[in-house]
């Protein structure tokens, strides 16, 4: 059964919890750190990685390439039909995962691997094939390791498909965002239901072990009952999970989204109502909502890791494998290492400038402390499991007391064992999270994701 919406909320706390970016990475300017970030220290965070041969590797690869240019889009990508600007970025990749692993050890193994964009199955079959070549050349990839791609439907054929799945990939995510006709043309992404749902089950007949749906909610015309149909549309074909994202409109930052009339655009309320629509759906079809904006099925392991309190998240997503070290490689790629987090060089061209010289492209970066890493970690937890124990807050007095304060709003309960997230308080579960967490915009930035979908 869906949890209620919040009831009698202040205008006010709906306007500062309610929003959430739809998940896609950010640029270097949009977060909180240093941007002084440099090559040299990125050495040293590496160097230091290689002194803890044991501990377990993700990795995510970032391909900044698209077709076309959807207008509600918030990633770093580049509009191409150039191979040979393909190409390019393939050697300047297998530069960077070279200078990596020349650091931390060639051939470490890596228990997730994430392929996201962009549009990474904008890649032709030899390409896409190259770049797993190259990510074989650098690293050991575990026998269970969770291995994931993302991929606009509009482009995947059955050939492709075969492929990926060839190519070692298990779990594969297609961009749905909406099956209304009014909305895709507000957005610039025409899909057929037809289309979808033979995309989908051409994947399913290939043997992907699990395929996630993208939908986004706040988009330009959509209302409760347009939503609900393509909510309906989308049960019907029986995904293994669903990632539901808010649409974040800042066409001050991404000048693309000046084409989406912003008088089209549900206010906070609306939206609010709309995810509601979405939860409603997916619980009554017997779907687990995880995390923030996630379903999955009941048997899914990540239900099952959320009800024991062992749901984890890195820079990929949301994980039962609990890989803290996170190396990303590509324009804007977000990675997580010894304790630091790093961004690539968001500009395709800037990027290849810095691999050309042999240095690492970062362009961000910021090592936490001992209290931000504590407070980083119990935030995480609070957004994976929806509880906080008092006993990992006991040097964050500040901050678990401004959780406690939310109680008044019915957001939060709590008692001597710690803070629960009510039903309702869900809801502004990530307005919550990000009043706690200075770097919590980096760590929304791949929301999307850079799930392990």
């Amino acid at each position: 059964m869906a949890p209620p919406l919040p009831s009698s909320l202040p205008l006010e706390l709906l306007e500062r919890y309610g929003h959430s970016p739809l998940g896609c990475t950010l640029s270097a300017s949009d977060l909180v750190g240093d941007n002084a970030f440099s090559d040299a220290q990125y050495r040293e965070v590496l160097t230091d990685l290689r002194q803890r041969p044991e501990e377990q590797l993700a990795v995510y690869a970032h391909v900044p390439f698209c077709h076309v240019r959807c207008l509600y889009c918030a990633c770093d990508t580049t509009v191409t039909h150039s191979l040979e600007k393909v190409d390019r970025y393939l050697d300047a990749l297998e530069c960077e995962m070279a200078m990596a692993t020349d650091l931390i050890g060639r051939g470490r193994k890596i228990s997730q691997l994430h392929v996201g964009g962009g549009t990474p199955n904008h890649l032709n079959e030899p390409q896409l094939a190259r770049l797993m070549e190259i990510v074989e050349r650098h690293f050991t990839i575990a026998p269970n390791a969770c291995t994931s791609i993302e991929c606009n439907p509009r482009r995947s054929s059955a050939g492709q498909l075969e492929l990926l799945y060839g190519l070692g990939f298990r779990r594969i995510s297609f961009g749905v965002q909406d099956l209304n006709a009014d909305v895709q043309r507000a957005i610039g992404r025409v899909q057929s239901l037809s289309m979808v749902r033979d995309v989908f089950q051409t994947a399913r007949e290939t043997g992907f072990q699990s395929i996630n749906l993208d939908l986004v909610y706040g988009l330009p015309f959509q209302t409760p009952a347009g939503f609900r149909s393509t909510l309906d549309q989308i049960l019907d074909l029986s995904p293994d999970r669903v990632a539901c994202f808010s649409y974040s409109h800042n066409p001050s930052a991404r000048p693309h989204q000046h084409a989406i009339n912003a008088d089209h655009l549900p206010s906070s309320a609306e939206k609010l109502a709309l995810f509601h629509e979405a939860v409603h759906a997916f619980t009554d079809a017997g779907y687990r909502w995880v995390g923030l904006d996630v379903f999955v099925r009941e048997t899914d392991e990540l239900a099952d890791a959320q009800t024991e309190g062992r749901l984890h998240r890195n820079a990929i997503g949301y994980t039962t494998m609990p890989a803290k070290q996170v190396l990303a490689f590509g324009p804007s790629a977000i990675g997580e290492i010894g304790g630091a987090l790093v961004q690539n060089e968001s500009d395709l061209k800037s990027w290849h400038n810095h691999l050309d010289l042999r240095q690492f492209p970062v362009a961000w970066g910021h090592r936490l402390n001992d209290a931000e890493r504590r407070r980083r970690e119990a935030v995480l937890y609070l957004m994976c499991n929806l509880q906080l124990p008092a006993s990992t807050a006991v040097d964050l007095k500040q901050d678990y007391d401004r959780l406690c304060d939310k109680a008044g709003y019915g957001l939060v309960e709590v008692s001597s064992d710690g803070i629960r997230v009510t039903p309702e308080g869900r809801y502004l579960l990530r307005g919550l999270c990000a009043e706690q967490d200075a770097f919590l915009d980096w760590g929304s930035c791949q929301w999307r994701f850079r799930l392990p979908t």
